[in-house]
């Protein structure tokens, strides 16, 4: 059989192109699963199941059976006729010579030359395909009339005699070149669909891996950072261990010198008393009232003396060690280690402190600018611009590079909202409260239960409240701010990724609570 001849052997007699996935019904006639499912399903509101090909009838849906062979030999042909191969037919209407044919029509069942191809019947019945000298698959198998129209019903392409009197008869049909167009024009839609999805996917694949690499660099750098920062804190621990040893053995030398000062001036003096002992034991023996009376008074003199000297020497205390300094100078010192750490991670002015000149009226602002509370009775700030009319109040600080770290301590009681806002951001209108506008984000409580706001979009956190300590992180460049619940362990609540395009302030908001900034020295 000619390779052209195989070819039209190998195509689905539904959509005439070669089987995909080709599966068998009982009659013995192949079909692709797509195909055949789709008929099928447009039968199942008749009752009556039928074979497109032999019309054979099903009271049940006939079974699928994967055509294994079939499969295997439509691989093995594909594989081996992937370039476009020579026809092998002849043009139908060539006498003198045998020239090679380009198309096929369907209609005069003739293959023709380029010559006659020009020459031949342009209208829309003469339908012209590529050179085949099988034409089987095109006809009909119960009418043997060329397949012209499309049930669109029954999903099977049907001839003339199908549709006027078979059992196509009052279904909905197309001519075989409109289904193909309309087909045709929903594969292209379905193409550019998944095109577009696969383009999306794969910009997607290669924006996540290269934020995956900027964050395999970053880990690497923080790695090294970590890693130097220890060796420094090592290095000044060590100089500190030094510093604190040093002293107590200087006040170990100190208080032994006292102690054997003191020591060796009693002795002195122990060896005076043992040899006025031994004279006055001497004396104590006399039996002459004269001579006794006469060394006596000798001796009473030389005894006060002695105590007056015994006092003079011995005055002086020792020297005990000074426990107190000690540990306040290794506490100190230890102070002084992590603030010198704090500033080498953090930048300079993440010390918040809040701008009374934010704070809404009914909120009250410490002397310290550390604590804000809500208040019952209003206060009478001067109206000014900056101020808000919410509950809430901006920091001092300005933050517009850099990596910035803060502490806040909230009260066990009311609502709360913690975060960042742009100095921009409206101070009177309704969406002007934390979170609820394109300027602000925040970490909320509300109700004892934990969400986070941006533009008006709240997201709920599934974390139960541990403790009254958060910690707030912000790199500005990177545009991240992430929120830290400081309990033990420490538990990460949220990041926000996004762009600053403004530098942002500390925010706050209360209701019915206060919040308490945290000194981030010693």
């Amino acid at each position: 059989m000619a390779v052209a001849d195989l070819r039209e052997e190998l195509n689905c007699s539904i959509c005439l192109n070669v089987f995909e996935d080709p599966v068998m019904l009982k009659c013995g006639h192949n079909f692709c699963s797509t195909c055949i499912t789709n008929v099928l399903r447009a039968q199942e509101g008749s009752g009556v199941y039928s074979c497109p090909q032999c019309r054979m009838q099903f009271q049940e849906q006939p079974a699928l059976q994967r055509n294994i062979v079939l499969r295997n030999i439509i691989a093995h042909f594909q594989s081996t006729h992937s370039k476009e191969e020579p026809t092998g037919i002849l043009c139908t209407y060539c006498i003198n010579f045998s020239a090679p044919a380009v198309k096929t029509c369907i209609n005069c069942e003739a293959s023709l030359c380029e010559g006659h191809v020009k020459v031949h019947n342009k209208s829309s019945e003469h339908v012209l395909i590529e050179p085949t000298s099988c034409l089987e698959n095109r006809k009909c198998s119960m009418h043997k009339k060329i397949l012209e129209y499309y049930c669109c019903k029954d999903s099977i392409c049907i001839c003339v005699s199908c549709r006027l009197d078979g059992i196509h008869k009052g279904h909905q049909v197309k001519t075989v070149q409109d289904a193909f167009e309309q087909k045709r024009g929903e594969l292209k839609n379905v193409l550019e669909d998944l095109s577009s999805q696969k383009e999306e996917a794969t910009n997607k694949i290669q924006t996540l891996k290269d934020e995956k690499d900027k964050e395999m660099k970053n880990a690497a750098n923080l790695h090294k950072t970590i890693l130097d920062l220890f060796t420094n804190i090592k290095k000044k621990l060590n100089t500190l261990e030094k510093q604190v040893l040093k002293e107590v053995c200087r006040q170990k030398a100190e208080t032994s010198k006292s102690a054997t000062e003191l020591i060796q001036n009693l002795e002195v003096n122990i060896d005076k008393i043992s040899k006025k002992i031994i004279k006055l034991e001497k004396i104590y023996s006399l039996v002459d009232p004269i001579t006794f009376l006469q060394d006596r008074d000798d001796e009473n003199h030389s005894k006060e003396e002695d105590r007056k000297s015994l006092e003079k020497k011995t005055r002086k205390e020792m020297e005990y060690l000074h426990e107190g300094m000690i540990y306040i100078q290794l506490c100190k010192g230890l102070c002084h280690i992590v603030n010198q750490v704090k500033l080498d991670v953090l930048q300079a002015g993440s010390d918040v402190v809040l701008d009374d000149d934010t704070a809404g009226n009914s909120l009250h602002i410490s002397e310290d600018f550390k604590t804000v509370s809500s208040t019952k009775i209003p206060n009478s700030y001067p109206m000014i611009l900056k101020r808000f009319t919410f509950n809430q109040v901006l920091s001092k600080n300005i933050f517009s590079f850099g990596q910035h770290y803060w502490e806040v301590e909230t009260s066990k009681e009311g609502n709360w909202r913690i975060g960042v806002a742009y100095a921009s951001i409206d101070t009177k209108k309704n969406q002007s409260a934390l979170g609820n506008n394109k300027k602000s984000w925040c970490l909320r409580r509300f109700n004892d239960h934990y969400s986070v706001m941006h533009d008006d979009n709240v997201l709920s956190l599934t974390h139960a409240s541990s403790c009254n300590s958060f910690g707030v992180y912000l790199d500005y460049e990177a545009g991240r701010l992430a929120f830290y619940e400081l309990g033990d362990p420490i538990t990460y609540l949220y990041t926000f990724n996004t762009t600053f395009t403004e530098p942002v302030h500390a925010a706050f908001l209360v209701s019915a609570s206060s919040l308490k900034v945290m000194s981030m020295t010693c």
